[in-house]
């Protein structure tokens, strides 16, 4: 081989040696291939000339190499970006460049109201991206100045600086203009007081991307101006977003604007101690200065009805120097302190004024005080994502005469729990303009990338019952059903005429694969194979060693399908199409428990314990497992995961394994149960008092006994309230049956 190069060198020997070590070790391996193949037998190609052989392996090399290096910079993980950050000293109007505006400058279109994300948004400027963010460019600092040198706009306010920091620090931001999804530009146009409308719309337009403000992002907090204060920024700016803080109905861009709240200063100077819920010393309480005369008024004849239980405060008048006014409020010649007085109450009314957004919305949830606001049309911040049902009560304007009588009907604990959701509202989304930017970017970003959005719960839900420890096991199945469908269960003792008429009347759910009976009665054998009812599914009855009530969510290998139907031997009311309805909704939500009789837990505040409830109701928080859907994985939860001594005093005590599956899928979960359809009678005509453990005189008071032992043993207490219930679509409707797909729903 060292012949072979030296006999190459030789013939070359005119021109100089430029090939590398490692060339020359490929050049090598390739000869020795050659060489060992040669010596095998005469080769079947022509054999190359030595030195074109050199020159093809020389250019393979080199265009290799090249695709190597071409697929190390497309892959490799990018961080091009500047890692210069966005110092206050960069949005300094010191040292900036100055922008003339000439006064034949153009000027954007006034806001198009018909906009919406599928017509004026382009998406794919966002693309796809693997953590699903979208990518927010800000606009360098520019001072605009008029035709004669006057500025068009004061110095960048506070809180804006503080809102582009928050951004420039986000995960969102990029300085690569190109990769830019969304643009903000560093034109402060939060308090329209400010500004000059047409000279700020010039230079909005000036901007390199505005492309009639397509994928531009504004921030306003207080629009419009004298005498009528329009809802929404009156400068004029085409497709731009608004994220507004006085929107009403009339200007409001559905899915398009982003409502957000007016900022108070207050939560920066001021720090407010969480003050757990339950009674305070003022019912209603009124902290707004300088009330439009007909609201005053009506407030006024409220307290005179009512007496201390409202308060009314208004400005003081006789301040000493150096007290700031805004921290202080009065009533006749008492002085209280502001905010803190609104901790004192159970309500805070929020009146529009002006504009619609107020700041002391911001201040009410900071003292955890429940706002009552009354300003019709007002679109409240992030009303797109937040459940202000939870934290607030919403009264029209007209109905301020009723507002103590509407007030006092909301039970007590409904009030704290909005007094918990009105303190987490304020921590989570007011209390800076950090947290407002960030709100503001992530419905944004859930519009763009919908599949990646932020759930309800995760809006909405305290970090208290957040449940950070919940794994919900019903993300994915496991393996797939044996056999599609639900499985019914039913759970018998020996009323065998009942039984027969439930197993009669589930037969002909469509969706029914199996029918399994559970007998519980040791000492009476069950009906020969002959009398049972003919039915289209197999039946299958499963003999019990003991009479547990627990044996109905034993894990049976009978169990093929993903759905239980859990059904009591006297339910024999329920339609087909309300099984049937049933069970499409359980599809829809097969980590819950999906049943039809509903019963409440409460708090009982003058025995300091939990109470159960069975009337009825709009609320619900369990559902009876005597008619329920729910996923087969809890049977085994139930059988072999129960917490602590609870499935043993159930059997015990023959009573409350409903509750106790409520406890447990809410546990393991963290969600609520579903309703469905009206039905709220569910006793058996037929049945006596002797033949039904649930109508023995005792059962109440122990099913109360069974809430409080549970929550002692879980340590918690998970069932979740809300007003809801599933119906199809209409059913209440007239139209003929045959256009419903489920006709026969029955009543209360």
């Amino acid at each position: 081989m060292r012949a072979l190069r030296r006999g190459w060198n030789n013939g070359m020997s005119g021109q100089k040696h430029t090939a590398s070590f490692m060339r020359e070790e490929i050049i090598d391996s390739i000869m020795c291939a050659s060489a060992k193949y040669n010596t095998r037998g005469p080769a079947l190609i022509p054999r190359m000339k030595t030195k074109h052989r050199i020159y093809y392996i020389t250019l393979f090399s080199i265009v290799l190499l090249g695709l190597i290096a071409t697929g190390v910079f497309q892959f490799w993980p990018h961080s091009i970006e500047s890692s210069s950050d966005w110092t206050v000293e960069k949005r300094s109007v010191h040292d900036v460049p100055v922008v003339k505006l000439p006064a034949d400058s153009p000027i954007p279109e006034r806001g198009d109201l018909s906009c919406r994300m599928h017509t004026c948004f382009d998406v794919y400027r966002c693309g796809f991206n693997p953590k699903n963010k979208i990518k927010v460019y800000i606009y360098s600092l520019k001072k605009y100045v008029d035709e004669y040198g006057t500025s068009v706009s004061n110095t960048i306010s506070r809180e804006y600086n503080e809102l582009l920091t928050a951004i420039s620090d986000s995960e969102y931001y990029t300085d690569d203009v190109n990769r830019a999804c969304l643009f903000v530009p560093s034109i402060d146009v939060l308090n329209q007081n400010t500004l000059r409308i047409k000279e700020t719309a010039q230079a909005l337009a000036q901007l390199s991307r505005w492309d009639r403000g397509t994928n531009h992002l504004l921030f306003n907090m207080l629009p419009g101006g004298p005498p009528d204060y329009n809802t929404a920024l009156d400068v004029p700016r085409d497709r731009a977003l608004l994220a507004g803080g006085g929107f009403s109905t009339w200007t409001y861009r559905q899915g398009y604007d982003v409502s957000i709240p007016v900022y108070s200063p207050l939560s920066a100077e001021v720090d407010l101690p969480e003050r757990g819920p339950g009674p305070r010393r003022y019912f209603i309480l009124s902290s707004q200065m300088s009330l439009h005369p007909e609201y005053q008024s009506e407030l006024e004849a409220l307290q005179a009805e009512n007496g201390e239980s409202v308060l009314l405060l208004d400005k003081c008048t006789n301040l000493s120097d150096g007290v700031p006014a805004v921290r202080k409020r009065c009533h006749n010649s008492q002085m209280f302190d502001y905010p803190q007085v609104l901790q004192e109450a159970t309500f805070c009314v929020v009146l529009r004024g002006a504009r619609l957004g107020q700041a002391v919305l911001s201040d009410v949830l900071q003292a955890g005080c429940v706002p009552v606001i009354i300003a019709d049309s007002y679109i409240l911040p992030f009303s797109e994502v937040l459940d202000w049902k939870r934290a607030s009560v919403v009264i029209p304007e007209d109905k301020m005469p009723e507002m103590y009588s509407i007030l006092q009907s909301v039970p007590q604990r409904q009030i704290e729990e909005m007094q918990r959701q009105a303190r987490w509202f304020w921590e989570a989304y007011f209390r800076s303009m950090k947290a407002i930017a960030l709100a503001t970017l992530q419905i944004i970003n859930d519009r763009i990338y919908p599949y990646a959005a932020i759930s309800y719960e995760e809006w909405n839900d305290p970090p208290a019952v957040k449940w950070s420890s919940v794994s919900n096991p019903l993300f994915l199945p496991l393996i797939p059903p044996q056999s599609q469908g639900f499985t019914a269960i039913v759970l018998t003792y020996d009323r065998v005429e009942s039984l027969f008429r439930v197993i009669t009347e589930v037969s002909k759910v469509p969706s029914l694969s199996k029918l399994l009976v559970v007998w519980n009665n040791q000492n009476k054998n069950p009906p020969e194979d002959s009398l049972w009812p003919k039915i289209r599914v197999p039946l299958k009855v499963v003999r019990t060693a003991e009479n547990k009530l627990s044996n109905r969510f034993f894990p049976y290998d009978e169990i093929e399908t993903e759905a239980v139907l859990a059904i009591d031997d006297d339910i024999i009311m329920l339609t087909s199409d309300e099984l049937q309805f049933g069970y499409e909704v359980w599809r829809e939500f097969p980590d819950r428990l999906v049943g039809y009789p509903g019963r409440l837990h409460l708090w009982d505040h003058e025995m300091n314990k939990w109470k159960y409830e069975s009337e009825w109701t709009n609320e619900v928080s369990m559902v009876l497992t005597g008619a329920a859907f729910y996923h087969k994985y809890f049977n085994y939860l139930y059988t072999y995961k129960m917490p602590g001594d609870i499935k043993n005093w159930v059997d015990a005590h023959m009573n409350c394994e409903d509750i106790a599956m409520n406890f447990l899928v809410a546990n393991v979960t963290g969600k609520s149960v579903i309703k469905v359809t009206p039905r709220k009678k569910f006793k058996c005509p037929e049945c006596t008092a002797i033949d039904g453990l649930s109508l023995d005189q005792t059962h109440m008071v122990e099913r109360s006994e069974c809430i409080n032992k549970f929550a002692s043993v879980f340590g918690t207490m998970p069932l979740k309230v809300v007003e809801h219930r599933a119906d199809p679509v209409l059913y209440k409707d007239d139209f003929p049956e045959k256009l419903k797909s489920f006709p026969n729903i029955g009543s209360l």
